[in-house]
């Protein structure tokens, strides 16, 4: 089985999603244009991927959520072999987060069960492979501001995407 990675167009950019079989591997989005959403997964996992309309269901359903169309996404498999068990924890945790809701790097790490490791819980989501169905723009700092957001545009992207699901914000 192959990898297969597909562009599309939201309402928020341009977003390339990889995936294998009914996995999703990698998704990026906000991007100016389909080759930008591109070279955001380049040289991560798409060696070897063929170009296909992989996941059409998938790639309408986040067009959906980033207009505003509640979805949860918890139906999707997601490829998490390359996390460690902490890690796994932690994004199946990000995973439970509501839509319109938020949690702290706190909150999660305790979830998780490490309590004191909130900087180790953002360095996990700094890494997610998979935003949006694992919803990290949904994790905030311990006194409710938005921080750290690898996504093209940052926090301005994250503070657009929780105003979407009318999120209360703090200190924004």
């Amino acid at each position: 089985m192959h990898d297969e990675l597909t562009t599309f167009r939201t309402p928020l950019g341009w977003c390339a999603m990889l995936g294998r079989g009914h996995q999703l591997r990698a998704l990026t989005f906000g991007h100016r244009n389909a080759d930008g959403a591109l070279a955001a997964l380049e040289g991560k996992i798409v060696a070897g991927a063929r170009c296909s309309a992989w996941n059409r269901s998938l790639a309408q359903r986040l067009v959906a959520a980033l207009e505003g169309e509640p979805d949860l996404f918890t139906d999707v498999d997601v490829d998490l072999t390359h996390l460690t068990p902490f890690s796994r924890k932690v994004t199946a945790a990000c995973r439970r987060i509501p839509w319109g809701e938020t949690r702290t790097y706190g909150e999660l790490a305790a979830t998780a069960g490490r309590p004191a490791a909130a900087r180790a819980v953002g360095r996990v989501m700094s890494q997610n492979r998979t935003p949006l169905v694992v919803p990290c723009h949904r994790v905030i700092g311990s006194t409710g501001r938005l921080v750290g957001f690898s996504a093209p545009q940052g926090i301005a992207l994250k503070r657009r995407l929780l105003m979407l699901e009318s999120a209360a914000l703090v200190g924004c």
